[in-house]
């Protein structure tokens, strides 16, 4: 497969991975650490969004689903099915040490894990999918935070899970 095809691809698969199973599990509602309410303030107060300032905090302050999507890409990589599963792992254990409340990041660690499996029978590589997850975390957090907080917001009101926080 072509490599560029194949990381545009696999970063399209993991942001909706990550986007999905994030908004799904409430973090463009309520911060689920302290730090993400300062955040998603902060990007109030510059124009952005609450909500996607939450989702933008949650992401930040303690491992979520992009950061167990990424992991568990590098774990697939590094070990085979097995990697993706201990990645998982040490994402729970993060959330537990950060008193994060949710298990979105082993979800997205365990969905990217078969993700990954299942797309390497397709030609695709777990790389295609560390460099797919950079791209896509970069598009959250990276470029614009009020531009990607009011997408967030967005994706979040036609799933039912804005914010009802002032």
């Amino acid at each position: 497969m072509n490599e560029l095809l194949g990381v545009a691809i696999a970063a399209i698969i993991a942001w909706l991975n990550f986007v999905i199973i994030d908004t799904l599990m409430g973090l463009p509602e309520v911060p689920g650490v302290q730090g993400a309410d300062i955040v998603g303030r902060s990007i109030k107060n510059r124009g952005g969004d609450l909500a996607g300032g939450f989702f933008q905090g949650n992401i930040l302050c303690s491992p979520d689903a992009s950061a167990g999507t990424l992991l568990a890409s590098i774990g697939v990589m590094l070990i085979g099915l097995e990697g993706g599963l201990i990645a998982a792992l040490f994402v729970f254990i993060g959330n537990r040490l950060c008193a994060d409340p949710g298990f979105a990041g082993t979800t997205g660690a365990l969905t990217m894990t078969i993700i990954v499996v299942c797309f390497s029978h397709l030609g695709f590589t777990p790389e295609m999918f560390i460099v797919g997850m950079v791209i896509a975390i970069t598009t959250i957090q990276g470029i614009h935070h009020k531009t990607s907080s009011k997408l967030i917001g967005n994706i979040a009101k036609r799933m039912g899970r804005y914010t009802k926080l002032n």
